[in-house]
């Protein structure tokens, strides 16, 4: 009787480990986000996006290449130099950092499943991790009306100041490992700053990023201030690295391989010849 019971727990075991875990969640994002829109690639590209724990496809995905990354780039850079986001007073852009906040929050279930979906993280630490960027976005939305210079004592009959001012079109590329917590950081940091951002998320796990940039759209964030071009590494980020329209690059994890692509981009400088 109890090897008959030990074989039936046995086997009650190895059906519950190859049972196939089924998300609860609709994939609804799937094209690029460029001024506003989600829109297909102009080449109409996709790419496959898998589920890591079963290699499945969970959805094709817009694949963006240099074209699509410069139509991304003049969508960022109408919204920073004519468009209303770094008009804003900063207590302005606070409420909308703030209602963006309080949106994710409100899905923040749907999201941790759709990072499990695509990402393979347990489904508790999404939500525990996403929980952290929430409260990281209302943190530096806090920031938005406090962000000043300085005035400085010099010597002579002067007066020195600082005035801190946004940069302009960042581009941003994220990793695959945390990517909803990176694209929200990342993001509202420049945002918070009156920048407008270009993201290039890691080809392996494009959508949580879809789906943020919509909800910061419900929140109120204009059209063009965020533009996200999901696509490989050597086209779409090559494109955003290279980009001349674009002012900062940051959240390059290899770096080296960047610098690369982009040597031709680049005039490099003796520093005795700056002194």
């Amino acid at each position: 009787m109890a090897e008959i019971a030990e074989e039936a727990n046995l086997g009650n075991a190895q059906s519950t480990v190859e049972e196939t875990i089924k998300a609860p969640v609709d994939v609804k994002y799937t094209q690029l986000f460029i001024d506003g829109t989600f829109v297909d690639a102009l080449s109409g590209k996709t790419f496959p996006t898998v589920d890591p724990r079963t290699g499945e496809l969970i959805a094709l995905v817009a694949e963006a290449d240099a074209h699509d990354v410069d139509r991304a780039v003049k969508a960022a850079r109408k919204a920073f130099d004519v468009g209303p986001w770094p008009r804003m007073t900063g207590y302005e852009r606070g409420c909308v950092l703030f209602k963006f906040a309080s949106l994710i929050e409100q899905h923040s279930e749907e999201l941790a499943a759709l990072e499990t979906l695509d990402n393979g993280k347990p489904f508790k630490q999404a939500l525990y991790v996403n929980d952290l960027a929430i409260k990281y976005v209302r943190s530096h939305a806090g920031w938005a009306d406090k962000i000043s210079g300085q005035t400085m004592k010099i010597d002579g009959p002067y007066h020195a100041y600082t005035l801190y001012e946004p940069i302009g079109v960042v581009g941003q590329i994220t990793p695959w490992n945390f990517p909803t917590y990176m694209f929200l950081t990342k993001v509202v940091a420049a945002l918070v700053c009156g920048n407008t951002v270009v993201v290039k998320p890691a080809e392996q796990t494009p959508l949580p990023a879809l789906f943020c940039v919509k909800i910061a759209s419900d929140a109120g964030v204009p059209a063009g201030v965020i533009n996200v071009v999901p696509g490989y590494g050597p086209s779409a980020g090559a494109a955003v690295a290279c980009h001349m329209d674009v002012d900062k690059v940051i959240n390059l994890y290899w770096l080296f391989q960047v610098l690369q692509l982009c040597t031709p981009c680049f005039r490099w400088v003796d520093t005795r010849d700056c002194m």
